[in-house]
């Protein structure tokens, strides 16, 4: 039997997200946690079958509804396909649960059906059900996550790890980003936004960590007029001034916090503090990753190799001029 398996990571949140000349985008922050999709061939009745162990109704909604919209564009009747999918992210706090559930299961089937990974399409479909989070391309990434018009590699991913908190409840990203007043609450902060933006590039080109958590923390406090997160300034005096801690970065449109720290750190300590001073959930520790699709290898031992998408990656003046 055929069989096709891909993984495409989540992240904590984004280190950036606003926007500069009424240009909506975000820097991707992925980490080592997964969607990991298998698909294969199936004599069943029905056109596409997917599994729910572990995934919400919507999601298994939207993953199926993307399928169809590819099956649709192949023109591809002959067979039907079977959808099996794992995950290891939590759902609604701001970890790209859904985008990387949906581009998951849209690389595997272009794979078994075409043995290559269609990225401009694969983007196109799932910016189409959604806002959409870079952590399926390559790298760290400056991404439009509403249209998709700017898209480009950055750097690659930092040496870091993140401490994962999180805070109660869960934020409806669709509702979020599709709100009449998000625009001008963006544009309320844009300043911050360019200083952020200039801080992080700098810091993830020269791996100048403390640049770059200087970046996300800004833009962590500048969020809090449009996302309030009750326990940040609390958790920023907690962290402030220790040693191989550089800052923090949030979800946008989540309740994730992230702290990032060097990867030797000892948490312990700052673990037991933040829980005895805030209302904070720690979730658990991560490493900041390269994003891409991950195909499973068939032969030989069960490594992951990456699928290249640099054909996609497409420099955008007016971004690496902000």
């Amino acid at each position: 039997m055929q069989q096709v398996t891909v993984r495409v990571p989540g992240s904590c949140g984004e280190l950036l997200q606003g926007s500069i000349d009424d240009q909506d985008f975000l820097i991707s922050c992925p980490i080592n946690l997964y969607s990991q999709v298998s698909v294969h061939f199936t004599e069943a009745e029905k056109r596409v079958i997917i599994n729910k162990n572990n995934f919400s109704a919507e999601s298994t909604f939207k993953t199926k509804f993307a399928v169809k919209k590819l099956l649709d564009y192949y023109n591809f009747k002959q067979k039907s396909i079977k959808i099996n999918l794992t995950s290891q992210l939590i759902t609604g706090i701001g970890m790209a649960s859904s985008t990387a559930d949906i581009s998951a299961a849209l690389a595997a089937v272009m794979l078994l059906l075409k043995n290559k990974v269609e990225f401009k399409l694969l983007q196109k479909i799932c910016l189409g059900l959604e806002p959409t989070d870079g952590v399926f391309l390559d790298g760290i990434r400056f991404f439009d996550h509403l249209e998709g018009q700017q898209n480009y590699f950055i750097a690659g991913a930092p040496e870091l790890d993140i401490l994962l908190l999180k805070e109660k409840g869960t934020v409806d990203s669709l509702e979020f980003n599709q709100s009449e007043k998000l625009a001008n609450l963006n544009k309320s902060k844009e300043e911050n936004t360019k200083k952020s933006f200039q801080l992080i590039k700098k810091g993830l080109i020269d791996n100048n960590y403390q640049l770059l958590g200087r970046g996300t923390t800004l833009s962590s406090l500048a969020h809090q007029k449009i996302l309030f997160k009750e326990n940040l300034n609390k958790l920023l005096k907690i962290v402030k001034g220790r040693r191989h801690v550089y800052g923090v970065n949030i979800a946008h449109s989540g309740t994730i916090i992230g702290i990032l720290v060097a990867k030797d750190f000892a948490a312990e300590k700052l673990l037991k503090e933040i829980k005895m001073e805030t209302k904070l959930e720690y979730l658990q520790r991560v490493k900041i990753i390269s994003g891409g699709i991950e195909r499973r290898d068939q032969f030989g031992t069960p490594t992951w190799r990456k699928i290249n998408c640099s054909s996609t990656g497409k420099q955008s003046k007016s971004g690496s001029d902000y």
